[in-house]
């Protein structure tokens, strides 16, 4: 099996390494090509009005001036394109990709993008509170065997994986729960406006997560119990309950 990793939090972020660790369990033919620097929250944008710059970071390992998804198209059409991967594997995130993060996340559509191309493709977040350590040795425990029993199941075409793992210890994972996707209580953007050194205004974005009681058949639910939540994710965003609807006013 040829493995391609590649995560937003970019070439230098811990969980790339984590990441690296469980494919090197699955294979031995594993590949790095991530972002040069963090593009978190950089959803499924492509780089359209600049080059993309690549520059190799070690065997079998290079680093790409672009988004995620611009990751994974260089790495499947030029770097790796002798033989193309048989599995994408993203993250290790540094935080949960839940609910409606997986439309922000830069993790999640790396492996859309891997889909897209028709690659089996895996997205994998570490949850951690903020302002206290991340436990990646979570991820690295639990990662390599989860891995392993989702490739032997399988999954169709136009299907990727979300996988989230807990913030708790390893020892007190409370097993793996296949999951829907969830919905936050409350989520508002926060802009924090300042002013550079010229006097000149700029603003930082942000997210202020107001965290309740989730529903436990959720993602969020099941990671806010201790559990790895794992999400099938479709690429077709067709809401066909309302087609038929929707057919009857038009027609």
């Amino acid at each position: 099996m040829r493995v391609l990793v590649t995560n937003d939090d970019g070439i230098y972020g811990p969980g790339l390494k984590v990441l690296e660790g469980i494919a090197r369990t699955l294979s031995r033919d594993v590949w790095v090509v991530a972002p040069d620097n963090e593009q978190s929250g950089a959803s499924h944008s492509l780089t359209l009005t600049q080059p993309l710059r690549v520059r190799k970071y070690g065997p079998k390992s290079y680093a790409v001036k672009g988004t995620p998804t611009d990751c994974v198209m260089m790495a499947v059409s030029e770097v790796m394109k002798d033989k193309r991967p048989d599995l994408v594997l993203s993250g290790v995130n540094r935080g949960a990709n839940l609910g409606e993060d997986v439309t922000y996340s830069g993790t999640v559509a790396a492996a859309m993008e891997g889909t897209l191309l028709k690659i089996p493709s895996i997205a994998l977040s570490q949850c951690y509170e903020h302002g206290k350590p991340v436990k990646w040795e979570v991820a690295s425990r639990h990662g390599p065997g989860l891995v392993k029993k989702l490739i032997k199941a399988g999954w169709p075409a136009g299907v990727l994986i979300n996988i989230n793992f807990p913030d708790v210890e390893p020892a007190k994972v409370k097993g793996s729960v296949v999951c829907v996707q969830g919905l936050r209580d409350i989520s508002d953007i926060t802009i924090d406006a300042r002013t550079d050194a010229r006097n000149v205004p700029y603003y930082w974005l942000g997210f202020r997560r107001h965290v309740g009681k989730h529903k436990k058949h959720t993602d969020l639910g099941v990671t806010q119990a201790g559990a790895i939540s794992v999400t099938p994710l479709q690429l077709d965003l067709t809401h066909k309950q309302s087609m038929a609807r929707l057919k009857t006013a038009l027609a």
